[in-house]
């Protein structure tokens, strides 16, 4: 029992740390954008502004699945899922998980490959910037690596305990009001 706690409270720990990591990378974006825009009224160039904060915005994207996901933040569909009984809710589930986890798997093998590749044939960015794209690429790589990891782990969850822990929607609005 402990060692499960202890599980959960790392994966916990690492789904709100990638969503803290996705907030920097947007004020990155925010630092990007007003030292560029600093930087044309002072005449002055910055090379590669656009390019970072394109890959600093790829970054956020990624980097939030995972939080956003425990959160119940995305957008899904119930109207479905509502009008059917506890049993078939709970096999909706788990197809949906199944489904969700296989794909994200999938995507991050060949992102991994995607990375590798590039890190290999020293691949660069097109921009003035000429920045290696494993860097870059890498961080949407480790996004999509812990979205696999919570889908596969609410997976899991529902399999073997019934039910998931991903925060629903109208519990969220009810303990707002």
């Amino acid at each position: 029992m402990k060692l499960t706690r202890a599980l959960r409270f790392g994966l916990d720990g690492i789904y709100k740390g990638a969503g803290v990591l996705s907030a920097l990378c947007l004020i990155a974006i925010l630092s990007l954008i007003v030292i560029q825009m600093t930087a044309r009224w002072t005449g002055e160039v910055f090379p590669g502004a656009a390019e970072y904060a394109g890959y600093a915005m790829a970054s956020a994207s990624f980097l939030a699945f995972a939080n956003a996901l425990n959160k119940g933040i995305h957008i899904r569909v119930s109207i479905l899922h509502q009008m059917l009984g506890k049993t078939a809710q709970r096999l909706l589930e788990i197809w949906c998980f199944t489904i969700g986890s296989a794909t994200i798997w999938y995507f991050v093998y060949y992102a991994y490959r995607f990375v590798y590749w590039s890190h290999k044939f020293n691949d660069v960015s097109q921009g003035q910037d000429r920045t290696p794209l494993w860097i870059p690429q890498s961080f949407m790589l480790i996004g999509a690596l812990i979205l696999a990891i919570a889908l596969t782990d609410h997976l899991l969850q529902l399999i073997f305990t019934g039910k998931h822990s991903i925060a629903s929607e109208l519990e969220e609005a009810v303990a707002g009001e």
